[in-house]
């Protein structure tokens, strides 16, 4: 692979103008593709197989006016009472008149005559049916949907439209240009260089550029989640600039060790091109794993991030080195750029310092070298620490609770927040989360005798509030029951309702009962999910251990890798735990109501986190193979490993948080849970486990990290990720003058 990319390396410098002209063809075209084939995103999360999109499917089929979204319109008087008097039932009427006659609108349901006032006579509840689902539901009829009662808060009536058909697409906006800002300075800090820095984040816009927009022509054959063109921004980014900085990073070094830059570039892709390629493959691969867990929204979601860290990958390896070539020395700090470079250069191993000419003298005083020796010398204390402190922030890990977002955890001040608060103020909690039981029988009759026993047997379950009366469809087969819990729709109780409501109806005999509503999906989600995350992990630990095997040609290697990589997610669930969940700081992420874990965040967390994890293992680690490959001992190639990679993985990690933090300033507190997860997990697994657990215990196995049977080794191809065989192929040319 080495030698391959080398050469791909060298041809993308020379033909630079043609490489850099098909690019930016892909990057218009695609664009084009995009603002014309760009379809829309759906904010619903659905599951085929469970009851409650059955039930769904079924209400679709033979009740479709009750199949669309609704909206709830809380009502709050002046006054206890006044909704009883004539003005008030006056006010009221005339919101249900003004809601009934809404574009996309099926109908509204008087508040008097299904009984949603409540005591006080002070809050009553509109129920708002439209005609298609909330996906459907069209910009203009939501700003329509949501003036309803505006004209009468003048006179001191709160009137706050809410329900799912508020539920929207997530905003990006200026707050994750933060990040990219962030990751800007940082660039110029590492490299010292404004050329540097700005051919990376150019490399890196580009990719993400084209992704993107390859993604969204896309989405008018595929339908995307909401959250999905989200999440492949964020790691587009993150990748993009990462993978770009691994490899101008040793063309930099190869420049000072007085190669020319065509040799400089063609050694930096086939070295740390080829750690970006297979770094890339396992982050893609983790991600097109999501298929296996058989939930279509989350297999989009990992497909479409898989597909931009794709393009990150090829970018890196193709645009970037045509930019270098445009650079030349430029990409040097500017006290550097006039070194001398006459002398003979051997054509000998990337990244050997012997015979540079005058090249400058590797500097062993560097953090990166001086922190290698501490934890190569206290290996043991470090590692012990280390695990006791990953170890106590994992404690929350066993105490989390998934569940889909509902408007109670929405932004304070936003529509669908105003109208929970609203509801639960006036009413309690389970009015916020109401589920649907769907009656449906072979004939009129069967479902009329049917709905009185579900209704008895829902009256006499635990937890149950009210059950409204029953809507029936035009042909009289199929009834809707709407079921009022007491707890809110993420409570512990609301779930175990769900759980006893389809066992006490599952005995109705020539009928269909099937139960329903956005409550009920959400749980019926969470729970798929969380009975798929066990086969999720085993799958990325397994692949793990192989991947790594097959590059690093050791067994200890990768069962070391694979255990940080648990340490990781479990210390990264704790602290996600504490704040998103528990509550602890969640002022400083701007979280205004702590809530279950969005249910699909672990299994999503553990895929991305699995990708980034090997990132750094493989270029940490591929260079401790690398020197001990060309003759080092077991503890040189570690410290040296960790010397050369230090500042570089830690600028890279840098990158990455800036990027993932940029999106924690976001509102919507799915993208926000995320963005801070990705953050928290690429710090822990950067700087406590690859950077300090990783070289002391590599320093405590020493030569025996490398161990593989000769069976194995026969078996294994070689991958040659540390350049061996380029190593090889370039001994056989004729030395370089300078």
């Amino acid at each position: 692979m080495a030698t391959l990319l080398y050469r791909l390396g060298r041809g993308a410098l020379r033909r630079r103008r043609l490489v850099v002209a098909l690019w930016l063809v892909v990057l218009v075209g695609a664009g084009i593709a995009a603002a014309t084939l760009r379809g829309p995103t759906a904010s619903n999360f659905t599951m085929p197989g469970t009851e409650s999109q059955r039930a769904l499917d079924l209400l679709a089929e033979q009740f479709p006016a009750a199949s669309g979204a609704t909206g709830t319109i809380a009502v709050k008087a002046p006054a206890d009472g006044q909704l009883a008097s004539p003005e008030g039932q006056a006010v009221v009427r005339g919101l249900v008149q003004q809601a009934s006659t809404l574009p996309g609108v099926v109908g509204a349901v008087d508040p008097f005559q299904v009984g949603a006032v409540s005591p006080n006579g002070r809050y009553a509840l509109v129920q708002v049916q439209f005609a298609t689902s909330a996906d459907e539901v069209t910009d203009d009829q939501k700003a329509a949907y949501e003036k309803v009662g505006s004209s009468v808060e003048a006179q001191g009536w709160q009137v706050a439209p809410g329900g799912e058909v508020l539920g929207g697409e997530p905003e990006v906006g200026s707050t994750e240009a933060l990040g990219v800002l962030v990751a800007a300075i940082v660039l110029i800090i590492t490299f010292g260089s404004l050329v540097a820095a700005g051919m990376t984040m150019l490399n890196a816009l580009i990719g993400v550029g084209a992704g993107m927009a390859g993604l969204f022509a896309l989405s008018g054959v595929v339908q995307l989640t909401s959250t999905a063109p989200i999440l492949a921004l964020m790691l587009g980014l993150a990748v993009g600039i990462d993978y770009s900085l691994f490899i101008t990073s040793r063309h930099r070094q190869n420049l000072l060790d007085g190669l020319p830059p065509e040799e400089a570039v063609g050694r930096a892709v086939g070295t740390a091109g080829s750690a970006v390629v297979f770094a890339g493959a396992t982050v893609v691969i983790a991600l097109a794993g999501l298929a296996v867990v058989d939930i279509p929204f989350l297999t989009v979601m990992g497909l479409a991030a898989a597909g931009t860290v794709t393009v990150a990958v090829l970018v890196a390896i193709t645009l970037q080195p045509a930019l270098l070539g445009f650079a030349g020395r430029r990409v040097l700090p500017r006290r550097l750029r006039a070194l001398p470079t006459d002398g003979t250069i051997a054509a000998d191993a990337p990244g050997d310092r012997a015979d540079v000419g005058t090249a400058p003298a590797e500097d062993k005083s560097r953090f990166g070298f001086r922190w290698a020796r501490f934890v190569t010398r206290f290996r043991v204390p470090v590692i012990l620490v280390g695990l006791l402190g990953l170890g106590l922030l994992a404690l929350p890990t066993p105490d989390m609770r998934l569940a889909l977002p509902d408007a109670s955890t929405a932004a304070v001040g936003s529509p669908a927040r105003v109208s929970s608060d609203l509801i639960t103020e006036g009413f309690g909690p389970g009015f916020t989360g109401r589920l649907a039981v769907v009656v449906a029988g072979d004939t009129p009759q069967a479902t009329s005798a049917a709905v009185p026993q579900v209704t008895a047997l829902l009256q006499r379950t635990e937890n149950v509030l009210a059950v409204a009366p029953p809507q029936l469809s035009p042909d009289g087969r199929t009834a809707l029951l709407g079921v009022v819990p007491k707890t809110g729709p993420t409570d512990e109780a609301t779930e175990t309702l769900v759980h006893d409501v389809r066992d006490s109806v599952g005995g109705i005999r020539n009928a269909d009962v099937l139960l329903t509503g956005a409550t009920a999906i959400g749980i019926d989600v969470s729970e798929k999910l969380s009975d798929a995350l066990p086969v999720y992990l085993l799958l990325v630990v397994g692949l793990s251990v192989l991947l790594l095997m097959l590059v690093f040609r050791s067994l200890l290697v990768p069962v070391k890798a694979a255990l940080g990589f648990l340490l990781t997610v479990a210390a990264t669930f704790g602290i996600t735990v504490a704040v998103f969940q528990q509550g602890h700081l969640a002022d400083l992420v701007g979280l205004d109501t702590p809530s279950p874990l969005i249910s699909f965040l672990p299994i999503l967390l553990i895929g991305i986190l699995f990708g980034l994890a090997m990132d750094y293992e493989v270029f940490l680690v591929s260079r401790m193979r690398e020197d001990f490959v060309h003759g080092e001992t077991a503890q040189q190639a570690t410290i040296s490993g960790m010397g050369h990679g230090a500042r570089v993985v830690t600028a890279a990690a840098l990158i990455m948080m800036s990027v993932f933090g940029g999106f924690v300033f976001l509102e919507d507190p799915v993208i926000k849970s995320m963005g801070f997860a990705l953050a928290v997990g690429v710090a822990i697994d950067a700087f406590v486990v690859r950077m300090t657990i990783v070289p002391a215990v590599m320093s405590l196995l020493g030569s025996r990290a490398w161990w593989l049977p000769n069976w194995l080794s026969r078996a294994l191809p070689n991958v040659d990720i540390e350049g061996e065989g380029l190593r090889t192929h370039l001994q056989d040319r004729t030395p370089t003058r300078v």
